[in-house]
């Protein structure tokens, strides 16, 4: 094939410096294996959006099928700015030409299930949230491949990920 088959990352899989605290969660197989066969495209939604790194810690508050994205400290809320930014993104990232996307699991904007949802200020949290982006990107691209790098450590679930890209980069998916 004459085009590179592409992957959307969350960034800081790929080891940059693109969390709350300035650090990473470098993801070994994605950025030493995959990036042999596949470009890695990254994307980190808060920092991207204008948020900064570092930056306050955030999570999904209130409703789980329409969550804010709030500050944990000051209570700022920046639902509004980041799915603003992640519109624009995904008709961006549509010039890529995406085959998939691998998100950062549990992540207020990128966790693809499972991420906490609290109710409102002094309630236990839920795991049954979308990060805002991840939630986006999904509705935007309903048939493109989505994994977190939770779920490629799943040695039958990385392999179906891998099948679904290239087929979908082939045009059979």
């Amino acid at each position: 094939m004459d085009t590179p088959i592409r992957i959307g990352v969350s960034s800081c899989l790929l080891g940059n410096p693109v969390r709350y605290d300035g650090g990473h969660q470098y993801e070994p197989f994605v950025s030493e294996t995959l990036s042999r066969s596949f470009e890695l495209v990254p994307v980190c939604p808060e920092a991207e959006c204008g948020l900064g790194v570092p930056r306050e810690t955030m999570r999904l508050v209130g409703d789980p099928g329409q969550p804010r994205l709030v500050t944990t400290l000051t209570g700022i809320d920046h639902t509004d700015l980041l799915l603003s930014w992640a519109r624009r993104k995904v008709r961006e990232l549509r010039g890529q030409q995406l085959a998939g996307f691998i998100l950062k699991g549990k992540s207020p904007s990128c966790g693809m299930e499972g991420v906490k949802v609290f109710p409102r200020p002094g309630g236990e949290a839920a795991r049954v949230g979308v990060g805002l982006f991840a939630r986006v990107f999904m509705e935007y691209f309903p048939h493109l491949p989505v994994a977190d790098e939770g779920r490629l450590q799943d040695p039958v679930l990385r392999q179906n990920f891998i099948e679904r890209v290239i087929a979908g980069h082939r045009g059979g998916g």
